[in-house]
């Protein structure tokens, strides 16, 4: 299983900073952490960038158990 890490309000939204999910792809595991996590997740995914091993992914780039999967929201600030 990939390990999905969640940042700011992704972390916030699922209670946890860090959850092994299983999935073939990013997508998979993204729908997975959905179920998981709920709407509310859901929600902050939408608008958020995701990462595969500190690249930005795509929802049909591979994963395997070895990868990591990171959810960065929107950062605001001045």
């Amino acid at each position: 299983m990939a390990i999905l890490r969640l940042f700011a309000q992704a972390r916030e939204a699922a209670g946890t900073n860090r959850a092994e999910v299983p999935g073939a792809t990013v997508g998979e595991v993204l729908d997975e952490a959905r179920h998981r996590f709920g709407v509310r997740f859901g929600s902050v995914l939408a608008g958020s960038n995701v990462w595969l091993n500190g690249d930005p992914a795509e929802n049909d780039t591979p994963v395997t158990d070895a990868d990591e999967v990171a959810v960065l929201p929107p950062v605001s600030g001045g």
